[in-house]
């Protein structure tokens, strides 16, 4: 399903919120939308919304003094001036029908959450995978650092257990690539991670995709980015680091600022910085990357680069990175967001790296994210689903999208017994649990993965080990 604004987002001019009028949010309870709505709120701006169902997060905004709705009617917009919609709302929807009838303005999520770093220094954080952990180390950082960040990122900090913050310094965004809406976003400071295709269904080919990145870095006075990336090189082409205005890092040669020592130290990672200590409480090499680059855009804004690196090691990560669920007899779960065959195969070496010496095994729980990713990376999940000792497949989480004919988990299965490794699917979701638990031995770690519900299942596994310890 494309996005009302067509399949990708145009950036569109910004005001002030306190120039918008009041404000209405379609789909208000969503994880992208609900935090931007907070922070107008607590601008004093009269927010309201609605959503198809209720939940918490509907609780929530209401004791912050939002009028929310359940379900879609036009008489539900009020006197707003604005509306605020995701990608995800269909031009049917009546509250945006009667918006258009009005002749309101009506803003896409990225706009609502970019008038709120007009006026301040602003960091952009992008890429096709660590964006959410990046821009969350980067909050964290700021934050330990006295430097009172604003923030709305993907997901909720350990640390604070909030995704969101108005503050008044340096403003972070989870800048997001997938529909084009990065570009929205007025910072001073881009920081790639990494880029590698994906989003196909939008961007239509990974040149496309590339040149999106392009775009993305020249509206931006520097960029911080991970130069051993080949998309990321791909993307500064043939120009200068330094004439780009570029703060490039990682082990090659030619980084302004080098990586080396990398090591695992059973669910934490370390390195050298620049020749300085970089520990984190956090496992992976990725996760060094992209703690690089926090450090490193947080020193481009000011702060005192010894200052970053401490408060770096407080970092705890946030909600669905690698997140343990619970422990029973010598069983690790932990739950982890990687829909991507690069994401997959990053957390399942993470995990392999914190088993050994216990003599353990990596189980992963895989819920494949869309029939349309499935169907275009299915050679790639298994392979990297391959890195696992033992494999449990759940059926497509659809989101967005329609079933695709004969795109099913089964593609998953066969492309995992090509890479040598017998994938176990189970269709019905009530016996995923017992199933997982079955396999699991003491010293294993067990990961629920994917973007989809499957961060249910973790507890129920958690249950079900506690259960066979009973009997």
């Amino acid at each position: 399903m494309s996005s009302i604004f067509g399949a990708l987002i145009e950036p569109v001019e910004l005001i002030r919120p306190s120039e918008l009028g009041p404000v209405h949010f379609i789909a208000i309870g969503g994880a992208g939308m609900s935090g931007v709505a907070a922070l107008y709120a607590e601008l004093g701006i009269e927010v309201s919304g609605s959503d198809q169902a209720d939940s918490p997060v509907l609780a929530d905004l209401a004791a912050r003094g939002i009028r929310v709705h359940v379900g879609h009617a036009a008489e539900q917009l009020g006197r707003a001036g604005t509306i605020v919609v995701s990608s995800a709302i269909r031009a049917d929807n009546p509250e945006l029908v009667e918006a258009r009838a009005r002749g309101l303005r009506v803003w896409h999520r990225s706009a609502a959450l970019g008038a709120l770093m007009l006026g301040r220094p602003g960091v952009s954080v992008t890429g096709t995978h660590g964006k959410t952990t990046t821009s969350g180390m980067l909050a964290h950082l700021l934050t330990e650092c006295g430097a009172d960040p604003g923030y709305v990122i993907g997901a909720a900090l350990a640390t604070s257990g909030t995704s969101f913050r108005l503050g008044s310094g340096p403003f972070v965004v989870e800048a997001d690539e997938s529909d084009g809406s990065f570009r929205q976003y007025p910072a001073d400071i881009a920081v790639i991670t990494n880029v590698e295709a994906d989003h196909l269904d939008n961007w239509g080919t990974p040149a496309a995709y590339l040149d999106g990145f392009r775009a993305f870095a020249a509206e931006a006075r520097h960029v911080v980015a991970h130069l051993d990336d080949p998309g990321v090189r791909a993307v500064l082409g043939d120009r200068s680091a330094e004439d780009a205005g570029w703060i490039t890092f990682g082990e090659e040669e030619g980084a302004r600022v080098r990586i080396d020592g990398i090591e695992q130290v059973g669910f934490r990672a370390r390195a050298r910085l620049g020749g300085e200590p970089l520990e984190l409480a956090v496992p992976g090499r990725f996760n060094v990357g992209n703690a690089a680059a926090a450090v490193l855009a947080a020193h481009a804004l000011g702060v005192d680069l010894q200052s970053a690196l401490a408060a770096i090691k407080t970092f705890r990560g946030t909600a669905r990175r690698f997140t343990p669920v619970g422990t029973v007899d010598e069983v690790d779960v932990v739950d982890d967001y990687a829909h991507h065959p690069t994401e997959v195969a990053a957390t399942l070496e993470a995990a392999r790296d914190g088993v050994e010496g216990r003599g353990g095994r990596v189980i992963a729980c895989f819920q494949p994210h869309l029939f349309s990713r499935t169907r275009d990376f299915a050679d790639e999940f298994g392979a990297a689903l391959a890195l696992a000792d033992e494999v449990v497949l759940m059926d497509i989480y659809p989101a967005r999208e329609d079933p695709i004919p004969g795109v099913t988990s089964d593609l998953l299965v066969t492309s995992c017994a090509a890479h040598g490794r017998t994938a176990h699917l189970v269709s019905d979701r009530t016996a995923v649990p017992r199933a997982v638990a079955d396999l699991a031995q003491p010293g294993d770690v067990v990961l629920t993965l994917g973007a989809g519900d499957v961060t249910r299942v973790g507890p129920q596994i958690v249950e079900e080990l506690r259960a066979r310890s009973r009997r």
